[in-house]
């Protein structure tokens, strides 16, 4: 049985009492307000439910992560990546790029992405804990991510191309700029092919909690914009 958070309060359940089926699912209930969604990630839960349902709360076990140096870079992506036009940026286009993630799949006509958590993500984007990452080939957006940044972790949220091989792109880049800038871990939250392809893997929800309790707290100083280039992306280790 989940918990239904008091509306009153930002506290949420220890996440070791989340349920095993469905996997993670912890409280429901609430609202999006900044400070309970800051509230959240602080603890390893982000709301994750579909229009007309309450909103739910996760912290899923085992949890989908890549460490920023151990991104991998395929054959065909790094031919992309040199070969590809396009022009990266951060930053320039926040809500252009969440509405891009909240647009429907070829393989769906859903999304979970509403206009209510739009609009909370925009204002965590005016508060400067969200943040995203544009992809543009000829002045138009065809990739991006967008994700909330705390201390020395980067929580993704979601991805979208236009074009083949732009959010990998997008990423590749955004990968290793979080390396430079010492970011400890990307939390991707739940494992799927795409994260895979990039080098995410799964780790049990006790060793994410040892993340949190570590890099939460560093202050990281650096301006958000990309200083690499298609060389320092391709690299090989």
């Amino acid at each position: 049985m989940i918990l239904w958070l008091d509306p009153n309060s930002n506290q949420f359940p220890p996440i070791t009492q989340a349920l095993d089926d469905p996997n993670g699912l912890l409280a429901a209930g609430g609202d999006l307000s900044p400070e309970r969604l800051i509230a959240a990630y602080r603890q390893g839960i982000f709301p994750w439910y579909s229009p007309g349902e309450p909103i739910l709360w996760w912290s899923p076990d085992p949890r989908c992560t890549l460490i920023p140096g151990q991104i991998h870079i395929s054959r065909s992506l790094r031919k992309a990546i040199r070969n590809t036009e396009y022009e990266i940026t951060f930053d320039r286009a926040f809500y252009q790029v969440i509405e891009a993630c909240a647009a429907p799949r070829h393989y769906s006509d859903s999304t979970w992405i509403s206009v209510p958590m739009q609009r909370a993500y925009n204002e965590l984007h005016l508060r400067g804990y969200a943040h995203s990452v544009e992809l543009w080939q000829n002045g138009t957006l065809t990739g991006g991510l967008y994700g909330i940044a705390m201390g020395r972790l980067f929580f993704g949220e979601s991805m979208f191309s236009r074009a083949t091989n732009t959010s990998k792109i997008a990423f590749a880049f955004f990968a290793r700029q979080l390396e430079k800038w010492g970011y400890a871990l990307i939390d991707c939250q739940i494992e799927n092919d795409h994260l895979t392809s990039l080098g995410a893997h799964s780790i049990p929800r006790t060793e994410f909690k040892q993340y949190l309790d570590t890099h939460l707290e560093t202050e990281l100083s650096h301006r958000w914009h990309f200083d690499i280039d298609k060389e320092d992306v391709v690299r090989t280790e």
